[in-house]
């Protein structure tokens, strides 16, 4: 398999390639100018054929692991890096193109060691209801620095302070939600890591303690 480079405004992902792939091997095919049009690419038969073909052949071996690791149940690496990818914002469908699992195996192995699940972004945010938490991310307490999960924004995030509120019997913590970035500043450089600061009762905030077994950096 070869890396295809490719430019920012090209469209070469996964779900795209695949349907100019299948249009291009129809019955009644696409042309080539079209499907050079579609990728938002030059057009360049050369071009557009090793790109293609590298889809093919990563397919092709996204199925022959998958297939390798079909009924084999996760091993302790993959528990790891399931977990840590999660936390740094992968999408489900991510890692499991990353472990060559399917969606539902790592779906099930984030609920099995207790990773909250994270809702569209349509569900979350300030004004929105809180998630579900698994029962290991229960807490009623927490320490300034720990990393959480914020069941409200579905994200990670860390304690800054603690106040015990009388009014809900519970500790209300500042937190800072983390969101990772991607981007250059003028001023700062590259920047990984963003976010917002917000305040949370304790119990809409999740405990990752639980996941440091696994030997994962939290």
């Amino acid at each position: 398999m070869r890396t295809i480079r490719k430019k920012s405004h090209e469209k070469l992902d996964d779900a795209n390639l695949k349907r100019v792939f299948d249009l291009l091997n129809d019955n009644n095919p696409i042309t080539k100018k079209e499907a050079c049009g579609m990728l938002n690419i030059t057009y360049n038969t050369t071009r557009l054929n090793s790109i293609m073909k590298d889809f093919d052949e990563t397919m092709q071996y996204r199925e022959k692991r998958k297939s390798q690791n079909r009924g084999k149940k996760a091993t302790d690496y993959e528990v790891k890096q399931a977990i840590e990818m999660f936390l740094d914002e992968e999408s489900v469908s991510g890692i499991a193109q990353r472990l060559y699992r399917s969606s539902t195996f790592v779906r099930n192995l984030l609920d099995r060691v207790g990773v909250p699940e994270k809702r569209p972004k349509t569900e979350s945010g300030a004004g929105s209801k809180v998630a579900f938490l698994p029962e290991q991310c229960v807490s009623e307490q927490f320490e300034p620095g720990e990393k959480v999960w914020s069941a409200r924004y579905d994200l990670p995030a860390r304690i800054v302070k603690g106040k015990f509120e009388e009014k809900y019997d519970c500790w209300c913590y500042h937190i800072y939600v983390i969101e990772l970035t991607n981007f250059e500043t003028e001023y700062f450089g590259f920047m990984k890591e963003g976010g917002f600061n917000a305040h949370q009762l304790a119990y809409d905030l999740g405990s990752l303690r639980h996941l440091k077994k696994y030997d994962i950096d939290i």
